[in-house]
């Protein structure tokens, strides 16, 4: 790390968020401030009413999609891979493979380097770029899933038990919850890409965003909403709702559901029960141990913090590994992204 320049000096936790002070900005930060660098557009990260917004063109849309077109004084946008200025402190956005438009946030300062990841997974995502690598002196992760007993299947084994469960049970209809960014869109497309070539129904609530998406190149086949057609016209079809949707009155409309539910928090059983989820889907948009600890490792950063999830565990592995860690503790954020 450069001599005499200590990280808490370029980047530090306020109760607003992540603070740069030589950049004056925050990053997600969970209240509105003068200059925010945003990671990408779940509500818990992406807020309306700050003064200006730097974030990358996806985001900037999901923000003006779901907050209206004046959700923040100014905004910004920045590529990947485009160097920003923020007075003596450069800014740069890389992906993050959450969502679309996810990134981590770079932020160089007189050498020293700090990677904010954001929110973020290993694995192959068609829906989003993959998470990129950055060598840097301090990595800031996220620990949604850091606990070793998080170690999330495939996502191709779990389509495949969704369509085994279709195949199965022809007169009953599959409805699954998906969140409204970035897990839906994603189980469409996993869904065609095994081969589900058939109309997918949708709930008007994730309408807008399935139509974002296509609009950002993203192919999610032959949609119609789920309003449509008569109860007995839905055997044998898979419906992707809000997983509050899949509780309520709404899903009465379908011939004896099958109710599945798409989210890393399926791998704890009586989360599942708790739900009365029968068919639990171990899909994340989030990195698991395996992912956390294999980034930590690869990057042999000189530091790293942890902004939220299960820090205790991870730090503890970083320091029998010889990487120095320290739990940030930040409030305000999610344990997934459920808007």
């Amino acid at each position: 790390m450069p001599g005499m320049i200590r990280p808490q000096d370029l980047l530090c936790p306020r109760p607003e968020g992540l603070y740069c002070a030589p950049g004056d900005f925050y990053i997600d930060p969970v209240r509105p401030v003068p200059r925010a660098v945003i990671t990408h557009g779940h509500a818990d990260h992406a807020r309306a009413g700050h003064g200006a917004v730097l974030a990358t063109p996806e985001t900037l849309d999901i923000m003006g999609e779901r907050y209206g077109l004046e959700f923040a004084g100014s905004r910004q946008a920045a590529a990947y891979g485009e160097a920003v200025p923020r007075d003596d402190v450069e800014v740069t956005l890389v992906p993050a493979g959450h969502v679309l438009g996810s990134a981590q946030a770079v932020v160089r300062w007189k050498g020293l380097t700090m990677v904010v990841s954001g929110d973020y997974k290993r694995r192959r995502d068609p829906t989003c770029p993959a998470f990129e690598p950055v060598p840097c002196d301090v990595f800031i992760s996220e620990a949604t899933f850091g606990l070793p007993v998080f170690r999330h299947p495939s996502d191709k084994d779990e389509i495949a038990r969704l369509l085994r469960s279709v195949a199965q049970f022809p007169e009953r209809s599959h409805l699954v919850g998906a969140y409204a960014l970035g897990k839906a869109q994603r189980i469409i497309r996993l869904l065609r890409e095994a081969g589900w070539d058939r109309p997918i129904y949708v709930h008007g609530a994730l309408e807008r965003l399935n139509a974002l998406y296509e609009r950002h190149g993203i192919d999610l086949g032959p949609l119609e909403p789920a309003t449509t057609g008569k109860k007995p016209d839905f055997a044998g079809q898979i419906i992707v709702a809000p997983p509050s949707a899949t509780q309520d009155r709404w899903s009465r409309r379908f011939p004896d559901p099958v109710t599945a539910f798409a989210s890393g928090w399926m791998q704890v059983r009586a989360r599942a029960r708790q739900r009365g989820v029968e068919l639990p889907l171990v899909i994340s948009d989030h990195a698991d141990w395996d992912e956390l600890t294999g980034t930590v490792d690869e990057l042999r950063p000189g530091e790293l913090w942890i902004t939220h999830g299960r820090e205790e565990a991870l730090a503890r592995w970083a320091e029998m590994h010889g990487v120095p860690a320290r739990a940030l503790a930040l409030v305000g954020y999610e344990e997934e992204d459920d808007d």
